[in-house]
């Protein structure tokens, strides 16, 4: 790890000064995870912290509030920021963080959740972001990217919000999820039919064009919910399919080479890989949950392999000393064993010149 590297750990650890980060060297090695549950022992932190990361992201539902009430929200914050885990991660490794539906503050909530600005006050805060923050003021929510390295190794973290704009869900009745859609193992959602319903708004979607077409080799979109999934039932891009082909037409139209996807939410583990209509294979890792485990795992077709129903976290590895790097997803199981993996060359998804 360099010096440089190691310095802005002991920074971030104080005020996550990420204002500096463009001059940080590209992270090596990038953990990821999501759906930890602030009153359960949460033991896979002793594998991560092990690992020894240059960068963790937590993909959201990092606590499980499920509240209007901001004093008990915070103090759910406050039972994950006293696990000696995370007092260990918090002090040894840069963290990034974005939130999801639990931890946002209700169950599949989005732009209508009454608190959401209260909330925001305390995820950010819990999460020592800079009091000049943009992500403190914003009208439309706390999206927001990291830059990381310079000349060849280059690497940019995206993270949309999916909670603070978004257009109501589109339900079935209980009858059909109860015949149709749980025997399928599937949940109560169905596409929207609205063509102007959208997950992120205009202004963010504006902002995320502008973020894709920097020069960055490798560009993260760290979503809080599966993309490339084509339908679940359960929340996901796929219930806004509007926004979900705006991204792709973007990447094609913007020539965007290195892009590659990691999410939360689904209580299971899974790599997807994506081909349609696009000029580079996308692939998605899937990394759910530090403590939550969905036995009933839905079908998705864009699967690579099997998946996995027991607790996971998720790794991200770039070999920068070839001349082509090597990229590694990998999940990883409680005790750091590798679940699955894929592995490949940065120029297998940098095709545009």
């Amino acid at each position: 790890m360099s010096l440089t590297f190691s310095l802005f750990k002991s920074a971030l650890s104080g005020l996550m000064l990420v204002s500096s980060v463009s001059a940080i060297a590209a992270p090596s090695k990038i953990l990821f995870g999501s759906c930890g549950h602030q009153d359960k022992a949460i033991p896979i932190f002793d594998a991560i912290n092990k690992e020894q990361a240059d960068l963790f992201m937590f993909l959201g539902d990092n606590i499980y509030g499920d509240t209007e009430d901001m004093t008990v929200l915070a103090d759910k914050y406050q039972r994950l920021g006293q696990k000696p885990g995370f007092k260990t991660l918090r002090a040894n490794t840069p963290i990034i963080a974005m939130w999801d539906d639990h931890d946002y503050g209700e169950n599949d909530a989005g732009s209508e959740y009454p608190k959401k600005q209260q909330s925001r006050k305390i995820m950010l805060d819990f999460w020592q972001e800079p009091a000049g923050s943009a992500r403190r003021t914003r009208e439309d929510g706390i999206y927001t990217s990291y830059t990381y390295g310079e000349g060849e190794q280059t690497v940019k973290v995206i993270m949309p919000d999916l909670r603070f704009n978004r257009a109501p869900l589109n339900h079935v009745s209980a009858m059909t999820y109860q015949l149709e859609r749980k025997p399928a193992k599937q949940g109560p959602y169905s596409p929207t039919t609205d063509k102007n319903a959208s997950m992120l708004g205009e202004n963010q979607w504006q902002w995320l064009e502008q973020e894709l077409k920097s020069d960055e080799k490798i560009k993260i979109i760290a979503s809080s919910l599966q993309l490339l999934a084509d339908f679940t039932g359960w929340e996901s891009w796929a219930n806004y399919p509007a926004d979900r082909e705006r991204l792709f037409a973007l990447i094609k139209k913007h020539k965007v080479n290195g892009v590659i996807i990691v999410s939360g939410d689904t209580h299971w583990g899974e790599l997807s890989k994506y081909e349609q209509n696009l000029d580079y294979p996308l692939f998605e890792m899937t990394s759910s949950g530090l403590t939550e485990k969905w036995k009933d795992v839905s079908p998705n077709k864009h699967r690579v392999g099997d998946y996995t129903h027991e607790v996971n976290y998720g790794d991200l590895t770039i070999d920068w000393q070839k001349a082509d790097p090597t990229i590694r997803i990998a999940l990883k199981g409680i005790k750091g064993d590798e679940i699955m993996h894929t592995e490949f060359a940065l120029s297998t998804i940098s095709p545009y010149q």
